[in-house]
């Protein structure tokens, strides 16, 4: 068996194993995709609405994001995306792109041919379910978000977003020696929790001023989590990580 250290499609690999155990067989398949490293700079597309999504991007480094835009413009943030997650899953077997993905950072990705990833996905059991669960949860996040926007006043939704970002790190094996870099801009999260990036700006002066969070730049601490995740009415239960995951953030 191919050792896993060090190979580009392991943090898919960890990242699969989030929700569903694979076997080494399994294992092995993800890492026998073929695929093509590519930099990508910020702000550069990997998907468009209305493409045909013949690739799947693993992110490898780096951070994206889905959007949807309006016809005169104005931009919907609808999820995030951090190294290890294959941002394509929700179109591997559809015909057109609904919506865009865009690099948020420099990253780089590593990009399987969609007709290998369906094989894959059909062949091995193992691993079809385990993609299946995965985008199952994407679809959690989503209606998570949209209570988020629809019900939380502007505290809780900024509170909510970081906490959520803090779990799903942790989940994937990027602990912190002592903060977390956000990639976003104060307008990008305006355009996740729709706000006005003025109102993020007092939201997260608020949260700092309370003591629930310290920022240097865009590192961010949270040196009361239960009292942070009162506020956010943050509960991971819509992430569905195994409670082992979890263990590096309780206070």
């Amino acid at each position: 068996m191919t050792g896993i250290d060090g190979h580009p499609l392991r943090l898919l690999v960890r990242k699969l194993e989030t929700h569903h155990a694979l076997s080494d067989a399994d294992r092995q398949g993800v890492l026998d995709l073929p695929h093509r490293l590519r930099t990508v700079d910020a702000q550069s597309y990997l998907l468009r609405e209305g493409d045909l999504p013949e690739r799947c991007a693993v992110l490898l480094s780096g951070y994206a994001f889905r959007h949807k835009l309006t016809g005169d413009g104005a931009r919907q943030i609808l999820a995030l995306h951090i190294p290890g997650e294959a941002v394509d899953f929700q179109n591997m077997f559809l015909n057109e792109a609904d919506h865009n993905v865009q690099m948020l950072t420099q990253g780089q990705v590593a990009e399987v041919p969609r007709q290998a990833f369906e094989e894959l996905a059909l062949a091995r059991p193992g691993v079809g379910r385990a993609i299946l669960i995965t985008t199952l949860v994407e679809a959690s996040i989503f209606r998570e978000w949209t209570l988020n926007i629809g019900r939380r006043d502007s505290r809780s939704r900024i509170a909510h977003m970081l906490c959520e970002f803090a779990i799903r790190l942790s989940a994937q094996g990027f602990e912190p020696e002592d903060a977390y870099e956000l990639p976003m801009t104060q307008e990008q999260l305006a355009d996740a929790t729709g706000l006005t990036p003025v109102h993020v700006n007092r939201v997260l002066k608020a949260l700092e001023a309370e003591g629930l969070i310290e920022r240097n730049r865009r590192a961010i601490r949270f040196p009361h989590w239960q009292r942070m995740r009162d506020v956010a009415d943050f509960n991971p239960r819509y992430l569905h990580i195994r409670e082992e995951r979890l263990d590096g953030m309780r206070e």
